[in-house]
């Protein structure tokens, strides 16, 4: 007879990883608080509006295709993607700019910034493709157990070429001079959990992923890859349960033994957790089975939560593009508002997605669809109604003399979204929004173990361990969980 896990949670590790270990014979069963899969990936559906909750941005698609290679199937039979171009556009005091897709139309770009830019992003590039085909090769798959399994010879032999002991920052001042070039190359930093001048310059593989891989649009919104996903995990026999909230995990002499929700008891052979990390242990286990005290969680650095808005207007904008990054207030302040003084902005910079753009079933007919996102800083207090209005007036305003027409009067659909929300809804530690930040101190066996060091057969997976935050990421920590309970189980 085969052997039984609980999963709880379907996010993308969750579903990465029923579908895994389904693959490798499991019954596989899925347990979700909330009435469909994707977690933090969920969708909005409201007055004709369709809205991604979580994840926007779709960087990185080789591993989505080769996510679904390993169950015999094809990307392209299961969602179309489409290429932004521009890939985004950047705000600046005075101006914007259009990141244009493909390296050709980058370089003719950098060089209206800088003379000779154009040459320093063909070497930069070379290093960031280096840095993202050796990460994905040698170290975002590994489980993080041992230092032994870092002990490969041609790691080591590039390790200087890798970064790791310089900071993002220095290695684009290096190459680039011009303040716009330097904010363009640090921003996808940002969302990784520390200021540029923190973060090891490997995460320039980062700029690759962008620059390189390009920016895409999965048709019908990134739901489509939940869908996906789902689907294919349904087809391999995974049963998942939905609206059933995890209560407890029961151990018994360092065993998981029973599964405990608000409906029934789940026994198991092998439980994943899928769901918050902290919460699941600080909730679910008695403090003897807990591999990780208070003190230990405290000192987490945490990457950023956010405040969303998910807006429907009764009209069309005239010039907005898919993606758009308002960085028209000082980068740097808002930046130390998330990481250092960890307050609510002043004069936050934000993020708009506008789907309806690229894909008309987002909206109705004559209507836009708005995605805002100011990043936060985890754990604040704070977080009322009044607090959103005002932020909402704030970013409105700005969109308005950017744009040079009118929105809030066009609003005609609204729900925000922010710190306590995913306390509540997704039991997120300190209310995050992108899980740990990636900082050395925080990388490979220096995070949360996938495999809980008190009780035998329990194993975690998703944006609190590794490999990290992100979805591409948290679909290869369902794959590397899966093999770490395969290989415990000698199977």
């Amino acid at each position: 007879m085969a052997k039984k896990v609980i999963i709880t949670g379907s996010g993308f590790a969750g579903l990465s990883a029923a579908s895994f270990m389904a693959k490798a014979g499991w019954q596989v069963i899925v347990l979700e608080k909330h009435n469909a899969p994707g977690g933090r990936a969920r969708q909005l559906c409201a007055n004709g509006f369709t809205f991604d909750m979580g994840p926007s941005w779709y960087w990185m698609p080789d591993v989505f295709e080769r996510y679904f290679q390993q169950f015999g199937k094809q990307r392209k039979d299961l969602y179309q993607l489409t290429r932004l171009d521009p890939s985004y556009r950047l705000y600046w005091e005075n101006d914007f700019t259009d990141i244009p897709a493909g390296t050709a139309a980058l370089k003719k770009l950098f060089e209206t910034f800088e003379p000779g830019a154009a040459l320093q992003l063909e070497k930069f590039l070379t290093e960031a493709a280096y840095k993202y085909k050796v990460g994905m090769e040698k170290l975002v798959f590994k489980p993080g157990q041992s230092i032994a399994e870092f002990l490969d010879a041609d790691l080591i032999k590039g390790i200087f070429r890798l970064d790791v002991f310089t900071s993002v920052q220095k290695h684009v001042r290096k190459h680039f001079k011009n303040a716009k070039l330097q904010q363009l190359l640090e921003f996808p930093v940002l969302f990784l959990g520390a200021l540029a001048k923190d973060m090891p310059a490997l995460y320039s593989l980062m700029n690759y992923a962008d620059m390189v891989g390009g920016t895409w649009y999965p048709d019908g919104g990134m739901y489509s890859i939940v869908k996906a996903m789902y689907g294919t995990a349904l087809e391999l026999g995974v049963q998942f349960h939905f609206e059933e909230c995890v209560q407890s995990i029961e151990v018994v002499n360092g065993f998981a033994q029973k599964v405990m929700t608000d409906k029934n008891e789940w026994q198991s052979d092998t439980v994943i957790v899928a769901s918050d990390y902290h919460h699941a242990e600080t909730n679910w286990l008695q403090p003897q089975y807990q591999s990780y005290d208070k003190t230990y969680w405290d000192k987490r650095v945490m990457a950023p939560s956010c405040l969303l808005y998910y807006i429907g207007l009764n009209k069309k904008l005239k010039n907005i593009q898919h993606h758009s990054l308002f960085f028209d207030t000082p980068f740097d302040t808002h930046a130390a508002e998330i990481y250092t003084t960890k307050k609510w902005p002043e004069e936050p910079m934000f993020y708009a997605s506008t789907v309806s753009v690229t894909d008309n079933s987002a909206a109705p007919p004559g209507c836009e669809n708005l995605f805002l996102l100011i990043p936060v800083a985890a754990g604040l207090q704070g977080d009322t109604e009044i607090l959103r209005d005002k932020y909402f007036d704030i970013i409105m305003k700005r969109m308005e003399k950017r744009l040079g027409e009118n929105l809030k009067e066009h609003v005609i659909f609204y729900k925000s979204f922010s710190v306590s929300d995913f306390k509540s809804e997704y039991n997120a530690f300190k209310g995050n929004a992108y899980g740990l930040a990636n900082t050395l101190s925080q990388t490979a066996i220096l995070k949360p173990s996938c495999r809980s060091k008190k009780v035998d057969n329990l194993f975690y997976t998703g944006q609190l361990t590794v490999p990290g935050p992100g979805v591409p990421p948290s679909l290869i920590s369902g794959e590397v969980v899966a093999a770490e309970v395969n290989k415990h189980f000698h199977l």
